[in-house]
């Protein structure tokens, strides 16, 4: 059974950072994508950024590019979202996603092609 556990969230003011961790298990897909998507409330879900599990290539949201970073850690089976220079717009629950044997190159951000999702981890940002 794929599960996927964030962690990581939490306050913090504006300027900011955070490390958010997404601890993967039973996850047996060679070729993949793994993702992270936010949600405010009263907002649709968002691609931030995606890392193509094969080659480790990332793509990332307009909205994010310099701010945010993807990494993956394959012998601890975790993924990462770094976020730096927090602004109270990036308030949002954010999950962590697999799409379960697709890959793209670049992966997308479109919650679409995610297959198995995290319960996520609430981020708020003060100003």
């Amino acid at each position: 059974q794929v599960q996927l556990v964030e962690s990581g969230g939490g306050s913090v003011q504006a300027g900011g950072s955070l490390r958010l961790s997404c601890a993967v298990s039973g996850y047996a897909y060679g070729a993949s994508c793994m993702g992270w998507f936010r949600q405010a409330p009263g907002k649709k879900r968002e691609g931030v950024a995606a890392i193509n599990a094969d080659d480790g290539s990332t793509n990332y949201a307009d909205s994010v590019k310099g701010r945010f970073s993807i990494s993956q850690d394959n012998a601890e089976n975790t993924l990462y979202l770094y976020i730096n220079n927090l602004k109270p717009e990036d308030t949002a629950m954010y999950y962590c996603a697999a799409t379960g044997g697709s890959a793209w190159y670049p992966c997308l951000l479109t919650d679409l092609v995610y297959k198995y999702w995290g319960q996520g981890t609430q981020v708020t940002v003060s100003s």
